[in-house]
């Protein structure tokens, strides 16, 4: 079976289509993708105009919103670690070449 890839735009315009209508598996079938993927689509951010879990009726906006900031706290942490180990790195590598 081969391996479809889709665009960027097409996965946004596939994201907003379902929402607009509020059904996947209609506008999966009328796109011709699997309705999984499209689900898949909706859940991811890049597609759904950042939100996160933005088919899942059963939290309230709150919880979607402590959901989102959750996540961008563990992005900023993980971004500090990895400024921290690179300014160590060029912090060492500035040392050996003042000593030469």
């Amino acid at each position: 079976m081969k391996t479809r890839l889709f665009t960027e735009e097409f996965k946004k315009k596939a994201v907003e289509l379902s929402v607009s209508r509020g059904t996947v598996k209609d506008v999966a079938e009328e796109l011709g993708i699997r309705a999984e993927l499209l689900s898949k689509w909706r859940n991811n951010p890049l597609y759904n105009g950042g939100y996160l879990l933005a088919d899942n009726s059963k939290l309230s906006e709150e919880q979607l919103k402590i959901r989102r900031l959750e996540k961008e706290l563990r992005e900023i942490k993980q971004e500090s670690e990895i400024l921290k180990k690179a300014l160590g790195i060029f912090s060492r590598n500035e040392r050996s070449i003042t000593n030469l």
